[in-house]
C-alpha cells in the first residue's frame, strides 16, 4: 500500500490566545499531539505548521480549533482534555468536542462538574429530554456521580422540591437483619457513596440542613414501597442489585413533576444465586416504552486513573471470550453437546 504524499498545513492562533495555553506548560499538549498524529507539529510565535499524511494533518488542524475554542470559553485545558478530545475526533461522531467538554452541569467552591466522554455527554442531555433514564455501565463512568450532579442542578433551579437517593440494602450476601448496629449504622455503609458525592456538590454545612428539612433524602430502596413521589428527582443506584420485583415496585413510584435516573453495571450482580437481576429484565419489558431512555457507558468511559480504563476493557474482552461459543463445542458424544464447561474462578 503507497503511502500518502505529506501535506502540510499551517494554522494561525488568534492573537487574544496564550500559546502557553494552547500548547500546555513545557508544551505539554504539543508533546500528545506529536504522539497521537502521524504527523509532524511545530510552532513559532502564533503559527503552527503541521506537516504529514492529509488526513492526519487535517484531523491535527480540527483538533487545534477545538482546543481553541474551549480555550475561549473560559475552560484552562489539561491533558487530559487533550487526549479526550482526539479520541472524540477519531470516532468521527457529529458532536463537537468542545461542546463536550464545555457543557458545565454544576459549579461548587471553584469545582466544575462537567460530563469529560461523549457517551456522557449523551447521557447528561437524555436526562434532560426523558422522564426515566436508565445509566448502564461499570465503574468509574460517572453515571451515578452525573445523575447526583443533575439533581442538584435540578434542586437549585427549582425544576423539583426534593431529591431522592436510594440503594439496595442488600449486597455481597449480607443482609440487615445479620449486622450488627442500631438500623442507622447498618443502612450507612452502603449510603455512605451517595453521602460522599454530595460534599462534592454541596456546602457540607448545608446538607445536615438539606436532610433535616427532607429536602434531600437519602434511603434504602425498601424505604420507597407503598409511597407515590410527586416533584422529586429520584436516583436508584447499584440498580443490578434489585429483583425484577423491585424494579417494578421502584418504577411505580413515579409521580407528578418527577424524574428517575436507575444507575447500574449488569457485570457485578450480588445477588444470591438463581435471583435475576431487575436491571438486566428491565431494557427487555421497557426498550420500546416512550419516554425511557437506556444510555450504555463501557470502558471507554471511565474517568478515573487512566489503569482502571484498562482494566474495565480487559474485562470486557474476557467476558465476550467467554460467552463466545467454541468451536470445538458439541462435537463430543456423536454431535450432542459436551460437558458443561466450569468457570475459573
Amino acid at each position: 500500500m503507497s503511502e500518502a504524499t505529506p501535506h502540510q498545513h499551517t494554522v494561525t492562533v488568534p492573537s487574544s490566545i496564550p500559546m502557553v495555553a494552547l500548547l500546555g506548560p513545557r508544551d505539554e499538549f504539543l508533546a500528545i499531539v506529536e504522539r497521537e498524529f502521524a504527523a509532524d507539529v511545530h510552532a513559532r510565535g502564533n503559527t503552527i505548521t503541521v506537516v504529514g499524511d492529509p488526513a492526519e494533518a487535517a484531523l491535527v488542524e480540527r483538533l487545534l480549533d477545538e482546543l481553541v475554542t474551549m480555550i475561549r470559553t473560559g475552560h484552562g485545558l489539561t491533558a487530559e482534555m487533550v487526549e479526550r478530545s482526539i479520541g472524540m475526533l477519531r470516532t468521527e461522531t457529529q458532536e463537537r468536542p468542545a461542546d463536550v467538554l464545555s457543557l458545565n452541569i454544576l459549579s461548587n467552591r471553584g469545582r466544575t462538574i462537567r460530563p469529560k466522554t461523549l457517551n456522557q455527554k449523551r447521557y447528561v442531555d437524555a436526562i434532560d429530554k426523558h422522564t426515566v433514564v436508565f445509566g448502564i455501565g461499570p465503574a468509574g463512568t460517572g453515571k451515578t456521580y452525573l445523575a447526583m450532579a443533575k439533581a442538584v442542578q435540578a434542586l437549585q433551579a427549582k425544576e423539583v422540591n426534593r431529591i431522592i437517593l436510594t440503594r439496595p440494602a442488600v449486597e455481597a450476601g449480607e443482609r440487615l437483619g445479620f449486622l450488627p448496629g442500631t438500623l442507622s449504622e447498618k443502612i450507612d455503609p452502603y449510603l455512605r457513596p451517595l453521602y460522599d458525592a454530595l460534599h462534592d456538590m454541596l456546602d457540607p454545612e448545608t446538607i445536615p440542613k438539606l436532610l433535616t428539612a427532607g429536602t434531600i433524602e437519602v434511603a434504602p430502596l425498601a424505604y420507597m414501597r407503598g409511597r407515590t413521589l410527586n416533584d422529586a428527582f429520584i436516583i436508584l443506584d447499584e440498580a443490578q442489585n434489585t429483583s425484577p420485583e423491585q424494579m417494578k415496585m421502584f418504577l411505580t413510584r413515579l409521580g407528578f413533576g418527577s424524574r428517575i435516573v436507575v444507575t447500574g453495571d449488569i457485570t457485578q450482580v450480588d445477588l444470591p444465586d438463581g435471583t435475576r437481576s431487575g436491571l438486566r429484565v428491565v431494557r427487555e419489558i421497557l426498550s420500546d416504552v416512550r419516554d425511557v431512555h437506556f444510555s450504555m457507558l463501557t470502558g471507554h468511559d471511565v474517568v478515573r486513573h487512566k489503569l482502571v480504563g484498562r482494566i474495565v476493557a480487559a474485562y470486557e474482552t474476557y467476558e465476550e471470550q467467554r460467552e463466545r461459543p467454541s468451536a470445538h463445542e458439541g462435537d463430543a458424544l456423536g454431535g450432542q453437546p459436551g460437558p458443561r464447561r466450569q468457570r475459573r474462578p
